[in-house]
């Protein structure tokens, strides 16, 4: 099967935010090496009802936001893991474009019986405040 042709692919965007472009394009990078995620463990941490965010400054100078998911089995079976990952993937995707910071790496971490079940705009506000937490000076 041949891949998507991005000219044929429904255009996202408002009239407020410039052209619209392709959704494919407008896909945040994604951890995907372990080593990327442990680091991210090793620095700032933000606990919401219904994830957890993890963020660290890369300092590699590249001007790209990175994010990464992850959901233990405690979350539940494979489907459940799946739906608790696609929320918390539109979310970042809805909060993180305006909020996220160029050469930050982001993971968050799916949670038991709440990532699922938890209203979208709860969500997506629980996951703007987080951020800006996350990168509130320390006092």
């Amino acid at each position: 099967m041949a891949p998507p042709d991005p000219t044929r692919l429904p255009l996202t965007g408002s009239a407020d935010a410039g052209p619209a472009v392709p959704s494919l394009v407008r896909s945040l990078p994604v951890l995907k090496k372990r080593a990327d995620f442990l680091a991210a463990a090793r620095g700032r941490k933000q606990v919401r009802a219904g994830f957890i965010l993890q963020a660290r400054e890369r300092g590699d100078g590249a001007p790209v936001v990175r994010i990464g998911y992850t959901c233990s089995k405690k979350v539940g079976n494979a489907v459940a893991r799946n739906r608790a990952k696609r929320r918390l993937r539109e979310a970042a995707r809805a909060v993180l474009r305006e909020q996220g910071r160029a050469g930050w790496d982001y993971v968050l971490i799916g949670r038991q019986d709440v990532t699922a079940s938890l209203p979208f705009t709860q969500l997506t506000a629980d996951l703007s405040s987080a951020v800006t937490a996350i990168h509130k000076p320390r006092a």
